[in-house]
């Protein structure tokens, strides 16, 4: 397959294996993140733009590497679109607190 412009508008099945998201869990995603919403054209074919794009690569992250659940990652992205913490800043503090513990923990010894 060849490489499309970052900009270019992705199908489910170009997302799926650009991302290793199965194309039902992106569907999947579509039924619990209002955030996730990509355009449609004639029988219902999916247009990734290059937010959905980000957005899905942000949802993977979120929960696999970082653990978080489905309400979770619902919960963070509903605090940032009224205002609230950055995902950076909150990841920030997931390190700082993390690092605080392990100093702790060192001192202790």
């Amino acid at each position: 397959m060849t490489q499309k412009a970052a900009g270019a508008y992705r199908t489910i099945g170009e997302l799926s294996q650009e991302t290793g998201v199965a194309r039902h869990i992106l569907r999947y995603w579509e039924t619990r993140f209002e955030q996730l919403r990509p355009m449609t054209r004639a029988g219902r074919r999916r247009y990734y733009r290059p937010e959905d794009v980000a957005l899905v690569r942000r949802i993977h992250g979120l929960l696999v590497q970082d653990g978080y659940t489905i309400r979770g990652v619902q919960a963070l992205l509903a605090s940032e679109a009224v205002g609230g913490p950055s995902a950076d800043l909150t990841v920030l503090r997931r390190i700082r607190d993390r690092l605080a513990a392990a100093l702790a923990t060192d001192e202790s010894r």
